[in-house]
């Protein structure tokens, strides 16, 4: 997407790595949703550049819960090593198997358990895998878990997912998917979904019709505090303050957000990938 401004001069970051949680008091969970950008050996910006950046920001940070998007298998075998061991990850192919990007979801073993999980896709026939049925030419999917959290209690939903980046049509049906598969779900558990939905929020019918109907809610609006906003998507050109947030943490209403963070983490000028991470600190 293209930026409307740019910051001039060097890239400084908001916060060191490590404090985008500083509000953490034992019971939150950190949630993370980041686009890792495909890997590739083309360079600047090859997975080899990047990967050492990403895994620091990532064990700084910590996320109980990561959804991630475009990542490749042995990219996501790389990310899983660079997490640690207490680590564990779900997800698929959009074409099925270990091929194609992945809407995939990690999450940290000491903490979280998985109860179920299942995939879908954004079509008219979303079990079929690999189907597209509205227009896109690039598959697009969900991957969501029902997990127990061990320390809190309880159980509630992750989903993760990544809207095409073409066809308004195709994100406008998905956005109406997405929402009706919620509603087959347990209501009475909290509800957390993360995604690129390559749309402005506040700015795109799809951001309205995800959260239509009062049954999620932005973390980026609800947070009790937020940090600095920025185009989420940069493609490795300086910043925009105030830009475009195409990457978005929702949420059920529920769900409290002590904080919200647009991570902008980059070490010796590069950044781990062409969007920022986006953070949030939840409790319910």
């Amino acid at each position: 997407m293209a930026a409307a401004a740019v910051v001039a001069g060097p890239v400084v970051a908001v916060h060191g790595p490590g404090n985008a949680y500083a509000a953490d008091g034992g019971r939150a969970l950190r949630v993370m949703t980041f686009n890792l950008r495909y890997a590739s050996d083309v360079r600047p910006h090859s997975w080899a550049e990047r990967r050492p950046v990403m895994r620091s920001l990532l064990r700084h940070e910590a996320p109980h819960l990561l959804g991630t998007q475009e990542g490749l298998y042995g990219q996501l075998r790389d990310v899983a090593v660079d997490l640690g061991p207490h680590y564990d990850w779900v997800g698929t192919g959009r074409g099925g198997g270990s091929r194609d990007e992945f809407a995939a979801v990690f999450y940290d073993a000491r903490r979280l358990v998985p109860v179920e999980y299942d995939h879908f896709w954004l079509s008219d026939t979303p079990y079929l895998i690999g189907s597209a049925t509205w227009g896109n030419t690039v598959v697009r999917m969900v991957t969501w878990v029902r997990f127990r959290d061990m320390r809190a209690g309880g159980e509630f939903y992750a989903l993760n997912t990544h809207l095409d980046h073409a066809n308004q049509y195709s994100r406008e049906r998905s956005a109406r998917l997405i929402n009706e598969r919620l509603g087959g779900l347990d209501l009475s558990l909290p509800r957390i979904v993360m995604g690129d939905f390559n749309v402005a929020a506040h700015k795109n019918s799809v951001y309205e019709a995800m959260l239509d109907g009062g049954s999620l809610v932005d973390s980026w609006d609800t947070a009790d505090e937020r940090s600095k906003q920025y185009a989420t998507f940069h493609g490795y050109r300086p910043l925009v303050p105030d830009g475009d947030r195409v990457d978005w943490v929702l949420t059920s209403p529920g769900v409290r957000t002590r904080r919200a963070t647009i991570n902008t983490y980059s070490a010796h000028g590069q950044f781990p990938s062409d969007h920022l991470p986006v953070q949030a600190l939840l409790d319910w």
